[in-house]
């Protein structure tokens, strides 16, 4: 439900054997981990890098840097290793906080960061602000805007992708909120973007947006890094037209992005208790800005949480399930795996789940595997959807 990052591409050989920061030790856990996805990219080495050079040359100390979009604590550490400390950081899926955090202790840099979300905590005096520029428009101006609205008015921002994912329209992003917005040189198939001189910014944030969808009966809201924004995705549109099969009691909206499930569900059943859970912080605030903008505020609790984790065992009556299948750019149902999983251990013996997901994947095995029974509710061209009942325990 949300978009997923991760770092597919592996640093060259030269790289992964330079002297230095052991970025080979950093590990993605508790994310998936897979022998083609990895726990850096060459991009954290070169904003690493350039971060040090930096914050070295302009004297500064880490708390007037920021750290936005670090995955599993690259960056962070790099510069901590330094000796920097007092460094913020905003990472947005709870993973990766977890990740960041074990990394740390690993390397005996516990400590040495602050971890925040998207907001003026995070900029408030910030001269330096290293970034992973997001895949999507609307996340890089998001931060963009928090960066010139909050951050020092001598701030420097260096943002760097994989040239490949790349478009022009992310340099004109940050023209809306940088006066000056220079392109570096690609190196190791990464390049990195400096923006500096931040230009007024509205009264109000950009974020979130809010639309109605009336034919569903509700209004979506989303910040920057939700998936879909506040548009209603043909997946969970056609997942919501099997909500009358659905029974009533507590449910759980498992990776809730902007929250359309859950807030159908609450509506159609007032006495229900309802939990979105989503590990993505993004998803996180415009779920509960999707429950305000429904009435449902007071109604429905949305956690950030990794699969449910801090949710009881066999407690739910009801699990509803639109799971991604991408990690970054790679096609992984690690994820989708995880929250099936997930679901069996969160509902009760004849208990319920609902899952929607592209035709071409194959869930079906692992859906009876993890929580039992598993039929064919509906299919379309592109989807299908499923209801699987939670198996009793097994006696021993």
């Amino acid at each position: 439900m949300h978009r997923d990052d991760s770092r597919s591409a592996a640093p060259s050989a030269a790289a992964s054997t330079s002297p230095g920061f052991p970025f080979e030790t950093l590990r993605r856990f508790p994310d998936v981990e897979a022998e083609n996805l990895q726990a850096f990219d060459a991009t954290d080495r070169l904003l690493s890098a350039r971060g040090a050079g930096l914050a070295a040359s302009g004297g500064l100390a880490g708390h007037k840097i920021a750290v936005i979009g670090d995955a599993y604590g690259a960056i962070t550490l790099q510069l901590a290793s330094t000796g920097l400390r007092g460094l913020r950081v905003h990472q947005d899926l709870v993973t990766g906080r977890l990740a960041l955090a074990a990394n740390a202790e690993a390397l005996g840099l516990s400590g040495t960061f602050e971890s925040h979300e998207l907001d003026r905590a995070l900029l408030v005096g910030v001269r330096l602000v290293l970034a992973q520029l997001p895949r999507g428009l609307a996340e890089l101006e998001e931060i963009a805007d928090s960066v010139a609205r909050w951050a020092a008015p001598d701030v420097v921002v260096v943002a760097g992708g994989r040239v490949k994912h790349m478009t022009l329209a992310m340099n004109d992003v940050l023209r809306t909120r940088f006066a000056d917005v220079v392109a570096g040189f690609a190196v190791q198939k990464s390049r990195l973007l400096t923006a500096s001189q931040p230009l007024p910014v509205p009264d109000r944030p950009p974020f979130p947006l809010c639309s109605a969808h009336d034919d569903a009966g509700l209004t979506l809201c989303a910040y920057g890094g939700a998936f879909a924004g506040p548009r209603l995705d043909v997946g969970t549109r056609y997942l919501l037209g099997f909500l009358d099969r659905v029974p009533p009691g507590t449910a759980v909206d498992l990776g809730c992005g902007t929250g359309a499930l859950a807030a159908a569900y609450a509506l159609r059943h007032p006495a229900a208790r309802v939990v979105a859970t989503d590990r993505s912080a993004a998803a996180v605030r415009s779920a509960r800005a999707t429950m305000e903008a429904n009435g449902l505020g007071q109604r429905v609790a949305v956690e950030h949480d990794d699969a449910g984790g801090q949710l009881p065992e066999a407690t739910a009556d009801v699990v509803l399930l639109n799971p991604p299948f991408h990690l970054g750019s790679s096609v992984h149902a690690g994820a989708g795996l995880k929250l099936i999983a997930a679901a069996g251990r969160i509902l009760r013996p004849g208990g319920e789940l609902w899952c929607i997901a592209n035709s071409h994947l194959d869930y079906r095995s692992a859906l009876q595997r993890e929580v039992g029974r598993t039929e064919v509710a509906g299919r379309n061209r592109k989807f299908t959807v499923t209801r699987s009942v939670r198996r009793p325990p097994r006696r021993t």
